[in-house]
Formats: structure tokens, C-alpha cells, sequence
């Protein structure tokens, strides 16, 4: 392959789609894998600038990560992309037992034989702001600190209670962290003054990114950093949005790609197990806009007798679909629906859970032909896109008002999802009418 500008493991796969969706909305052809591919798959999309691999550690745990990431990492390594990026969720939710991104930093440190570790998780684009180390994000056109967020605050899995981001990680790892606030990062001296906080750290350098301006000077610190030790950095797709912008301005990238409506299906199904608010909001909308909606129970899906529940699920979708209607599946119609704590005395279900629901829609689109279809929910999507049986997906059409949910492309070998077009959307991301517009297929 052409030497790459950016490979990539993101820990969730709505994650991972956002980074495509952002390098591809800029002119950077990129190919996100479910798995390390064979050297044939992989030959398939040797045009490509950027690599991914869609991952689950999100939801996993540090001895997961160290079995799994490792030889990801490694396999990334080989490459030799300029960057190599661990992606994580821009809330950055996470903790010591779930998810730990100061697991994921140690393992990358020492895959890639480097102590400086660069991280961005601002991004103005997705309304998320870090300021003097503390992360904030926005939630119905109000900005909140990310420890009194309406939504990430309560997370079922990992609440965020810490908006101090180098406390939050020191809660997961001894890596220290030094923290490259916006006074450093504007001065005059900006070169010098994060050269003495990576030497006095030698461990995470946490950039901040409250701003286009700071996005912008970002992108040119991490290139020198990356520059001076090694490739391996970690974030949100802020990360992303930095380095484009630096590229730009370098000369690496033209501009921005044109990516063309792709019109409507005239049916789309849907599988959520999102508890967010945002999600619910969609769901009533989607359901004023046509859908048939279905409620879903997921301590049956994941009991003894998931099977006949999952059966029940399919014939009543199939019953639809064959009325002409667009279907959404649900779990939950928002965090008052919520179950979580009864679902997290059954060992692994909240895997199986994903798996069982990516399971319904595989058979709705084998048994129905379906063009189209969605995985609502960030873990929902990483476990249930499984069981669709695709290598690949590339982005299909981008969403510029609301970026980290695209339209995605699917490739594969299996006839019936080879060509697939998929929506992987995290709970808090797209607007009221999402699920609309991906039926209508239209960037707005």
C-alpha cells in the first residue's frame, strides 16, 4: 500500500465510523475493517489513505484489552502510517474495570516502544470542548460540564463523575499526565512550553480544544510531537479534525469531498438498544414520520429462551416490512425504560444482548432483501454489526449537520449485507428526525 496518512482502532464501532466519516468528508479515502484482514481483503482497498479497525473495548476489560489490543496494535504498527490513532468516545466515558483508556494508552505505549503519548478529545464539530483539562459537551443546546451532563453523568455502564480529565485517567492508569492547556497552547512560545510539559511528564500529554483557533494549533502540535518519538496517539475524532486542519494548512489534503444524496428505500429497519434520551426522542419522531415501532424485552433476549424471543421479534418485523412499512426494534424507550441493573446479573449480556439484536436484523434483511438498515446504540452497534457477516465498510453518505453517524457502505462476501447500506449511530449523537433521514437518504 501507498504510504498511509492514518491508521486507527476505534473502541466502539459508532466511534469508528465517525473517524471515517470525518477523513472521508475531506478527501481521505479510508476503509474501516471489523477485524484484522487478510492480505486479500485488505488488497481490495489499496487506494485508501486510512485504515481502521472497528473494535469493541469499550466495553471490555483491561484483561481483554491486553489479549486483544496487543496484537491490533501490532498489526497497525506494521503499516507504518504517519499516526496511529486509539480512538475512544468523545464523552470519554470510561473507568479502571470498563473500558479503561489508560489500559489502552499503556498497551500502545509499549507496542509502539514510546513514552509520549498526545491526546485530543476536544471537538467543536460534535460540541465537545476541553478547557484547562476538563471536558464539556452539549446536550440540547446547552453546554455542560461532562460530570453535570443530563445524559453522560448517568451512563449505564460507565457514568461520567470526574470532568478533570488527567483525574480521570490517573483513576486508570500510573502513566503521569501533563495537560497542554489553551495559555500554552496560544503563548508565544507555544513550541517550548509543551516540549517542557511532555519532558517534565514523559508519559500522556493532554491537549486542549475549545475552538476552531485551538483546533487548528492542536493539529500542528500533535504533527511535531507524533514527529519527534513515535506515531501512537489517542482521543476522540478530535483528533482527526486536528490533524486535517494541519494537513490543509501543509498542503497534504485539498478540499473537501462532495458526497452526492443517495435517495430514498421505500423500507428501512431499524435495531436499537440505546437507553439514551436522545434515542427516545428519535424513536417518537421516527414513529410520526411513518415507522412502525416495536418494543423489544431485553431480559428475554438475553434469558435461556433468547431464541424464541428473537423469533418473535422476526416474525413481527417481517409482518411489517411486508405491509411496507419501515420498522424500528427498541429496548428501551429512554433511561426511565432503563433495566440495565437486572440485565448486569446475567454474566456477558449485555454482549449477548447486541449479538441477539444484530442477529434479528440479519434475518430481516436476508428474508426481506432490505437495501438499508440501522444499529442504534454505541455497544448495541458494536456487538450486533458482528452478525451481519461484513469485512468492510467505507462512507456511503456523510451527515455534515450532525457528524458521527453516517451512511455507510458494506462489503463483504456474503451476498445478502455485500452492498448493504448502514447506519451505526451512538446514543447521543444525530438529530430528532435521524431516522427519517436516513430512510430518505439525504444529507440534511
Amino acid at each position: 500500500m501507498d504510504k498511509l496518512l492514518v491508521s486507527y482502532y476505534g473502541d466502539d464501532f459508532t466511534g469508528s465510523t465517525d473517524v471515517m466519516e470525518a477523513l472521508a468528508s475531506n478527501g481521505i479515502a479510508t476503509a474501516l475493517f471489523l477485524d484484522i484482514p487478510t492480505p486479500e481483503i485488505l488488497a481490495r482497498f489499496k487506494g485508501c489513505q486510512a485504515i481502521g479497525i472497528a473494535g469493541t473495548s469499550r466495553s471490555e476489560t483491561p484483561a481483554w484489552m491486553q489479549q486483544h489490543l496487543t496484537p491490533a496494535f501490532e498489526w497497525l504498527k506494521s503499516l507504518g502510517a504517519e499516526i496511529c490513532h486509539y480512538k475512544v468516545c468523545s464523552t470519554f466515558d470510561s473507568s479502571a474495570e470498563i473500558g479503561s483508556i489508560g489500559k489502552a494508552i499503556e498497551i500502545g505505549r509499549t507496542t509502539f516502544a514510546q513514552s509520549i503519548v498526545p491526546v485530543i478529545v476536544g471537538a467543536p464539530q460534535l460540541k465537545r470542548y476541553t478547557a484547562f483539562g476538563n471536558l464539556f459537551a452539549a446536550y440540547q443546546g446547552r453546554i455542560y460540564r461532562i460530570d453535570r451532563h443530563p445524559v453522560m453523568r448517568c451512563h449505564p455502564v460507565t457514568p461520567m463523575d470526574e470532568a478533570d480529565l488527567a483525574v480521570h485517567l490517573a483513576k486508570q492508569t500510573r502513566v503521569p499526565v501533563a495537560v497542554a492547556d489553551l495559555v500554552a497552547l496560544t503563548s508565544a512560545n507555544a513550541d517550548a512550553r509543551i516540549d517542557e510539559l511532555a519532558s517534565i511528564s514523559d508519559g500522556i500529554v493532554l491537549i486542549d480544544v475549545e475552538s476552531e483557533a485551538t483546533q487548528v494549533a492542536a493539529g500542528k502540535q500533535l504533527l511535531r510531537l507524533t514527529s519527534k518519538s513515535s506515531s501512537f496517539v489517542a482521543g476522540s475524532s478530535g483528533v482527526e479534525y486536528a490533524l486535517l486542519s494541519a494537513w490543509r494548512r501543509n498542503g497534504v489534503i485539498g478540499e473537501s469531498s462532495e458526497f452526492a444524496d443517495v435517495g430514498p428505500v421505500d423500507r428501512l429497519a431499524v435495531v436499537s438498544g440505546s437507553v439514551s434520551p436522545t434515542t427516545e426522542r428519535q424513536i417518537r419522531n421516527a414513529v410520526h414520520d411513518g415507522f412502525e415501532s416495536i418494543a423489544l424485552d431485553p431480559l428475554a433476549l438475553v434469558s435461556e429462551d433468547s431464541e424464541r424471543s428473537a423469533d418473535e421479534a422476526v416474525q413481527a418485523g417481517t409482518r411489517k416490512l411486508k405491509e411496507g412499512k419501515s420498522v424500528i426494534f427498541y429496548t428501551a424507550l429512554g433511561p426511565s425504560a432503563d433495566v440495565g441493573v437486572h440485565i448486569d446479573m446475567v454474566p456477558g449480556a449485555r454482549h449477548k444482548l447486541g449479538s441477539v439484536l444484530g442477529s434479528v436484523l440479519r434475518r430481516l434483511i436476508e428474508s426481506e432483501r432490505l437495501s438499508r438498515a440501522v444499529i442504534a446504540g454505541g455497544d448495541t452497534s458494536s456487538h450486533a454489526l458482528r452478525q451481519l457477516k461484513i469485512d468492510a465498510l467505507t462512507t456511503l453518505l456523510p451527515l455534515p449537520h450532525t457528524p458521527g453517524s453516517p451512511l455507510c457502505l458494506a462489503h463483504g462476501s456474503y451476498g445478502p449485507t455485500n452492498g448493504l447500506q448502514i447506519a451505526l449511530k451512538g446514543g447521543q449523537v444525530g438529530s430528532d428526525g435521524y431516522f427519517a433521514q436516513i430512510r430518505d437518504g439525504r444529507k440534511n
